[in-house]
C-alpha cells in the first residue's frame, strides 16, 4: 500500500511536533474521503480506540526524579501509524499492533541508561 505525499507530511508533522495527534488524525480522514472504507479508518478510530487508551512514554532522571520527557498518543494513532512500518529483526510492528488490538495494558518497555541515568518507560493506559 502507497502513501500519499499529503500524508506523509501529515504524520511528519505530526511526529516533529506541528500538529497534534488529534489534529492529525482529523487530517487524514478528510484525505481519506472518496477512498474505499478498509483502506481508511475513520476519524474516530484515529484518535482513540473504542476504549479511550492511551501509548504513553517517559523519560526520567533516576537520580533527581524527575522527569524529562513525556508523551502521551492515542492508540488509535499509534495502531494507524504501525501500518506504514516495516517489521525488522530488531522490530516486530505486526506483533505490537497485534498486542495494542488484543488490550494488553500497563508498562511494555522499560529501559535503564546507567551512563546518562535515565529511564525511558512505556505504557499502555
Amino acid at each position: 500500500m502507497a502513501i500519499s505525499d499529503e500524508r506523509r507530511k501529515v504524520l511528519q508533522m505530526v511526529e516533529e511536533g506541528k500538529l497534534s495527534p488529534e489534529d492529525g488524525a482529523r487530517l487524514l480522514s478528510a484525505l481519506g474521503q472518496g477512498e474505499e472504507p478498509e483502506a481508511e479508518p475513520s476519524s474516530a478510530a484515529l484518535a482513540s480506540d473504542a476504549s479511550g487508551r492511551t501509548l504513553r512514554v517517559r523519560v526520567s532522571n533516576v537520580i533527581t526524579g524527575k522527569q524529562k520527557v513525556a508523551v502521551n498518543i492515542p492508540l488509535g494513532l499509534v495502531d494507524f501509524g504501525l501500518r506504514f512500518v516495516p517489521s525488522n529483526d530488531k522490530f516486530d510492528a505486526a506483533a505490537l499492533r497485534s498486542a495494542i488490538q488484543s488490550g494488553i495494558t500497563g508498562r511494555i518497555v522499560e529501559v535503564m541508561d546507567d551512563e546518562k541515568g535515565e529511564r525511558v518507560e512505556v505504557f499502555i493506559e
